[in-house]
């Protein structure tokens, strides 16, 4: 089998800036602010709430830091989509904060639960770490999402559920939660 990889040489742009106005998000508590190149998530929130691209994306390569206080739960979803009931589904990278260590997994919202959730990859489970900047990429070429924090790999997954779609961030619905993101730019690959 042919495993797709990206390019070499990517040009990036960064995915929050001057658009940030035309970002949306779902129903919920939870507040979303982009202030000198960083967005901030934090709630509580009855219930999880997404900040979502006004774009579509298929292939792409994303890179961001990410910083997550203790206790907080949050996820950067690819390929999603939102239904007529306002409700996003699809792909996220996870974000989180327990002792579970299943950052840069991959999760299913709204729908399958856990693709690929890190279980027993003590390596990919000890990257994260909680209260300082970790660094996340992503990619997303065909059928193939690939997710690496603070370089060390942590998903390599096929999957044809969702080919392209929206990219969002979320804050997870609970008594607290508090997210930054920043310096978040994207290489897309058609």
């Amino acid at each position: 089998a042919v495993l797709l990889a990206a390019p070499a040489e990517l040009t990036w742009r960064d995915l929050v800036a001057d658009d940030f106005p035309q970002w949306t998000t779902t129903e919920g508590e939870g507040t979303f602010t982009f202030d000198r190149g960083e967005l901030h998530g934090s709630g509580p929130s009855s219930r999880n709430v997404f900040l979502v691209s006004p774009d579509i994306h298929r292939d792409f390569v994303l890179e961001c830091e990410v910083l997550a206080e203790a206790g907080s739960n949050s996820g950067i979803q690819i390929r999603s989509h939102i239904n007529d009931q306002g409700r996003l589904s699809g792909p996220q990278v996870e974000i989180e904060t327990t002792d579970r260590r299943w950052s840069g997994g991959l999760y299913d919202e709204g729908r399958r639960g856990w693709l690929d959730p890190l279980e027993g990859d003590e390596e990919a489970m000890a990257a994260f770490r909680i209260g300082e900047w970790n660094h996340y990429r992503i990619e997303c070429l065909g059928p193939r999402y690939r997710t690496w924090v603070n370089g060390r790999p942590c998903t390599d997954f096929m999957d044809v559920e969702d080919l392209d779609g929206h990219i969002a961030f979320q804050i997870h619905g609970g008594a607290f939660c508090d997210v930054r993101w920043r310096n978040i730019r994207i290489a897309d690959l058609g």
